[in-house]
């Protein structure tokens, strides 16, 4: 086993003997096939596509594969195994499709290699073995350590942008340039002799269609659910029976809160869901009663000690507790053996869960936290912002967010947020917000001093502010008196991160620490080109950043 696509890999360098995210190394290998196979189907998809042929449940699965092989998704042998035996027949599929448009077309048919000839063994054993053969490690010594990293960097980008493509195709936004380039790249990493330099384009591309992805994925949400808008969340329990609901999910939210209205079920969000609560057609249920707890790496206690069913959508599920584990629902693409998984939508095993359990027994304090401030809703008070900095009252602005994680040296973002200027204002958007989100910032002259985007992928509405404050200031973004501090764990950080090179963002401090699979050959060009660089102390750092505004 190897495995180094998330922040927390052993060591800092690399899981081999088990993941820290708890993935076996069964569950390794046969993600690493998954992946294998997709860029097989990629082969055939991305020729196809140059001879006007196209095939949407190819498109799909290709993107559905990748979203399941994201951190924290899918634990299951058995759902891995199903998986391959599709991949191997929508191969075929698109094998057919591709042969036969070469020969409408009078073009010689290729006979392709490498990954588009892949067989899946009989066994689950025999495709854990094709696996580990055809793992990152064998690349690493084939390749070199800067490749295979670059090849990695662009698997993980493409990853998180398949999780965003995925949630907007699931509320009925979908892109055929968006599919072209999955099939582009993955064909791209089939290469035996790619350069540095091709990868680092392909990767800065990637960058650019995740921006697509992310503004459609924002159009998915605000189409179906309207524009989140500034809401007091509460963030202590009430008292009655009660179901959680964590992950990104808001289509599975949606259809919960709609499957319990009248059953006397309180229904609450969990991490990177708390912004569930700005969207008009979601708060309109008076059963969605607040947000419990706080981001994912928590999930173990937090659960245990929530007394109702819990339902865990797309990733960040951790190893179930033996407290829990007979109360907690996957649905979607998340797996983990054991736990029942919830079909077609229909949450009946969670309502009834739910209604068997305890529930709260008493209302809580009543305390609560804000969320809302999406891009529609900030730009609606642009001027009084505009108007804040032109009179000095706002000097500095401070995006701190991103994937939040157990590893330590996290509390930076913390002390990063208390050290903030009190004529500064901070955004904050993804489950990296928990740092500091139930901490009292006050505001400067009606403007709250923390504004909460929203989730990891509503970093769309964070471009989408700086480019307006630029616009209205007469620069680009790296000229407006904005700072990123950005923590990462996942890929979906990963594809976030490599939008902001795309758009040239320049001095992005990011952290806790720096990738392992970005070697220092390649970090040395990342830092020539957009001054990136990891986080050290809050003090430092912020101290250096005030001094060059």
């Amino acid at each position: 086993m190897f495995c180094y696509q998330c922040e927390q890999t052993a060591k800092g360098e690399g899981c081999t003997q088990f993941g820290v995210c708890g993935k076996s190394p069964d569950v390794a290998a046969l993600q690493d096939l998954l992946v294998h196979a997709v860029k097989g189907i990629s082969m055939y998809a991305h020729r196809s596509r140059s001879l006007g042929v196209a095939n949407n449940e190819v498109n799909t699965f290709v993107i559905k594969a990748l979203f399941t092989t994201v951190t924290n998704v899918n634990f299951d042998t058995a759902r891995l195994r199903a998986l391959l035996t599709k991949a191997s027949q929508i191969k075929d599929t698109a094998r057919a499709a591709y042969e036969a448009a070469a020969t409408n077309a009078g073009n010689i048919v290729e006979d392709l290699a490498g990954p588009a000839k892949w067989q899946p063994a009989d066994s689950l054993e025999g495709l854990v073995c094709e696996g580990r053969e055809i793992g990152i490690d064998a690349r690493r010594q084939a390749l070199g350590e800067d490749i295979a990293g670059l090849q990695e960097l662009l698997t993980y980008g493409l990853k998180g942008t398949a999780a965003y493509a995925e949630h907007a195709r699931a509320l009925g936004k979908e892109s055929d340039t968006v599919y072209a380039f999955f099939h582009e790249a993955l064909d791209f990493l089939t290469k035996d002799a790619p350069t540095v330099e091709s990868l680092l384009a392909l990767n800065l591309r990637c960058g650019e269609v995740n921006l697509a992805v992310m503004e459609l994925l924002d159009a998915a949400n605000t189409g179906a659910y309207g524009h989140p808008v500034p809401t007091a969340v509460r963030i202590e329990p009430v008292k009655g029976k009660a179901i959680l609901v964590s992950g990104h999910d808001l289509k599975d939210l949606a259809q919960l809160l709609d499957q319990t209205q009248g059953k006397g079920i309180n229904i609450y969000t969990h991490g990177e869901m708390l912004p569930a609560h700005g969207y008009p057609e979601l708060k309109k249920y008076s059963h969605l009663a607040g947000n419990y707890g706080g981001a994912w790496q928590d999930q173990g206690k937090e659960f245990e000690a929530f007394p109702g069913a819990i339902l865990m959508t797309t990733n960040c599920i951790q190893h179930p507790h033996d407290g829990y584990k007979a109360r907690i629902f996957t649905s979607g693409l998340v797996a983990w053996p054991g736990v029942v998984h919830v079909s077609n939508n229909d949450f009946s095993p969670v309502i009834k869960a739910a209604l068997e359990a305890d529930g709260f027994p008493e209302d809580g304090e009543d305390k609560s936290i804000t969320v809302g401030f999406g891009h529609n809703a900030v730009m609606s008070v642009a001027d009084t912002v505009i108007e804040a900095v032109k009179k000095g009252d706002i000097t500095h602005f401070f995006l701190i967010g991103g994937c939040d994680g157990a590893k330590s040296g996290r509390n930076y973002y913390t002390e990063f947020a208390e050290a903030v200027p009190k004529d500064a204002v901070i955004l904050t958007l993804a489950c990296g917000k928990y740092r500091f989100n139930k901490l009292h910032f006050g505001d400067i002259g009606g403007i709250p001093r923390l504004l909460d985007i929203g989730q990891c992928n509503d970093a769309y509405s964070a471009i989408q502010i700086a480019v307006a404050l630029a616009e209205a200031f007469g620069t680009d973004v790296n000229g407006l008196p904005l700072s990123m501090i950005l923590s990462w764990y996942e890929q979906k950080a990963v594809c976030i991160l490599l939008t902001l090179l795309h758009l040239g963002i320049k001095n992005i401090k990011l952290g806790p620490s720096l990738p392992a699979f970005i070697t220092p050959a390649a970090l040395n060009i990342l830092v020539e080109k957009f001054n990136i660089a990891p986080t050290t102390t809050a003090e430092a750092d912020l101290k250096a950043i005030l001094q060059s505004a």
